[in-house]
């Protein structure tokens, strides 16, 4: 009984004999030789070259089998070859047997017959491959051996490596088809997995791929080597000049002691690039104490050849292992900026923008800006603190907006403070502010109005992707008030949700399903200001309409009104990576009571494309109520 091993010792990607790339390796060195023994074969290489010749390949294999013979052959890589000649076309015809059989041993078939012949009927010669794949390789035996994976000595109460679940993720299982591809994929997540925790300085020490060509079975033996168990040590910045270090010290939750943890030092770099203070950041753990101990072993090791002694055995973790620093190198922003733009929003017309930054002002962030729009205008100013041990993200400012919507004019002057605390997929935030509000309705008397409210409002996010998402949820819900009769016109409640869900259909189809609802309480609406009242319709809401154009008619304007729902459902098609089309239907309204909450409709198509910064989203609606077409523009998903 014939055996085939394929094995390799030491490092993380280990080579098969019979692997594809072995098989590429060997064509690409005879697409060199082709043209120099082409040249040399022809007599009147000297005089003037002869026309190549021009011949068709035809594969005939079963599955995906075909592609990669069509792709890898070198009768295909070498058509159209200027120097292509009958002698040249021979000598390939010979070699495909054997390429083609270890081109599908990459697959996991090692007993294929494969027969080759030239069809030369045409007007050209047809070179016309049969491939019988025959049996597959399938996995008989998997053994996983793990080596080390025990706690250091003087951390001997430390939670044990859960080796079993480490096996269970071994993704090869027995019965499945062998290929090369996946035994590679499957050896690099292994190790991915436990290099990313607390053993960072693991290695595959062996492995090893044993093929029977006449059972179809194979054995598969890896050997896998923990190395030390590290774990961080103390904050060690680099780079800081004009910002204090509790900037980071206050974002960093790595404390000394804890396990290694690729991903706790991803969410650190995370966390401190999100500042805005720093145009680079790197976060990592400091090795070379790991190092000098290996290079100290080394040395010992050749010292003892030299003598003519066996080395002393030492296991992998022969004492307390060290403390890894945990390094951060930054790059800090320059402290001031200025930057200006232009812009169109098909819910605010156009627009021009004015900002300006300065990251230490009395020891905040400070951050301003004018938008000048065509129905909006607006300034705000505020001031942002460093984040603090607790996780808080405190900030204060003043803004200034006014707005002509729907024949409704307002403008508003809010002081206010907030504190965000959390994280991306659990954010919350409480804020509390002062608004002065004067009100003119077209038609009406101008009316003026104070309050004072706080609002709670809590952020839940479980997707795939934040920036172009295709699976999960996003879930936000607010409730607060003006309930002091302290400057404050008219005492409210307000509560008000939204949602959007993504799920995939099929291969390119998505589905979008949004929604949102909204209620106020209040004795009178007079005096509530119109930031915390309810309209719907525009790129965001319900499309076909314009900008916040539904909601309770007074005279000629539309105001806000104290309850509002809407709901939209929306499919896309990915004809292609970065472009796709999209159908939707939208409803929704907003009115002062629940029963004349009679829903306004929209529908229509659209195309998305997915740029560096978000995707950018154009729809033609049709609005059903005011049977007209709308063009609708946005970048992002607003939430």
């Amino acid at each position: 009984m014939g055996q085939l091993t394929l094995a390799a010792a030491g490092s993380v990607i280990l080579i098969c004999p019979i692997a594809q790339a072995s098989a590429q390796e060997a064509t690409q060195e005879r697409t060199q030789e082709l043209p120099q023994d082409a040249a040399a074969d022809s007599p009147v290489s000297r005089e003037a070259a002869p026309a190549p010749l021009q011949y068709e390949v035809k594969v005939n294999a079963p599955g995906d089998l075909d592609e990669l013979l069509e792709k890898n052959l070198d009768l295909e890589r070498f058509r159209g070859n200027p120097r292509m000649d009958r002698e040249q076309l021979q000598r390939l015809v010979r070699d495909t047997p054997e390429q083609a059989k270890n081109l599908v041993a990459t697959a996991g078939y090692y007993t294929p017959v494969v027969t080759v012949r030239v069809d030369t009927t045409g007007a050209k010669p047809v070179v016309i491959v049969d491939l019988d794949p025959g049996q597959p390789v399938t996995i008989d035996k998997v053994e996983l051996e793990l080596r080390g994976f025990d706690p250091t000595p003087p951390l001997s109460a430390s939670e044990p490596y859960d080796t079993e679940a480490l096996k269970r993720s071994w993704s090869l299982k027995t019965g499945s088809v062998f290929r090369q591809s996946d035994w590679e994929s499957a050896k690099r997540a292994l190790l991915r997995e436990v290099v990313q925790t607390r053993y960072p300085r693991a290695q595959l020490v062996d492995t090893q791929a044993v093929v029977d060509p006449e059972t179809h079975k194979v054995s598969l033996l890896v050997v896998l080597d923990s190395g030390p168990e590290l774990r961080f040590g103390e904050l060690r910045i680099e780079g800081l000049k004009r910002y204090d270090a509790s900037i980071i010290r206050n974002l960093d939750k790595i404390r000394p002691g804890e396990y290694y943890s690729e991903s706790a030092l991803q969410s650190f770099q995370a966390r401190l690039q999100d500042t805005g203070y720093f145009a680079s950041v790197e976060v990592s753990a400091d090795m070379s104490s790991i190092l000098s101990e290996q290079i100290e072993a080394g040395q010992e090791s050749q010292q003892a050849d030299a003598a003519g002694a066996a080395p002393e055995a030492k296991p992998v973790n022969r004492g307390p292992a060290p403390l890894l620093p945990l390094v951060v190198r930054v790059t800090e922003n320059k402290q001031q900026n200025v930057s200006a733009g232009l812009g169109f929003s098909t819910n605010t017309g156009n627009r021009a923008q004015l900002n300006y930054d300065n990251l230490n002002v009395w020891g905040t962030r400070f951050k301003s800006a004018i938008t000048m729009e065509t129905k909006k205008q607006a300034a705000h100013a505020n001031f942002y603190f460093p984040t603090t041990e607790r996780g808080y993200n405190d900030s204060a400012g003043a803004s200034f907006e006014r707005s002509d919507i729907s024949n409704e004019i307002t403008a508003v002057t809010t002081i206010s403070a907030k504190r965000n605390w959390g994280g991306t997929n659990l954010e919350r935030s409480l804020t509390f502010e002062f608004l002065s509000e004067d009100k003119t309705v077209v038609g009406l008397e101008q009316t003026r109005s104070k309050s004072l409210p706080l609002t709670y409002a809590i952020t839940k996010r479980s997707l795939d992707s934040l920036l172009f998402p295709t699976k999960g949820y996003v879930i936000n819900a607010q409730v607060g008030g003006a309930l002091l009769p302290v400057l404050t016109d008219e005492r409210f409640v307000r509560v008000a949700g939204k949602a959007v869900y993504y799920r995939p259909l099929g291969e390119k189809g998505e589905l979008i399903v949004r929604g949102e609802m909204g209620a106020l309480g209040s004795k009178e609406k007079r005096g509530v200001p119109a930031v915390y009242l309810f309209r719907a319709g525009g790129d965001q809401s319900v499309r076909g309409y314009a900008y916040q154009e539904l909601g309770v008619k007074e005279g000629d304007a539309t105001v806000g009104g104290r309850y509002m729902a809407t709901a939209s459902a929306e499919y896309q098609y990915w004809f292609k990576p970065k472009w796709a089309i999209a159908a939707f239907y939208d409803a929704g309204n907003a009115a002062d009571t629940v029963k004349a909450l009679t829903p306004k409709s929209g529908y229509g198509l659209g195309g998305r494309y997915k740029s560096p910064v978000g995707p950018i989203n154009v729809d033609v609606a049709y609005g059903h109520a005011v049977h007209a077409y709308r063009l609708h523009f946005s970048l992002g998903f607003t939430f």
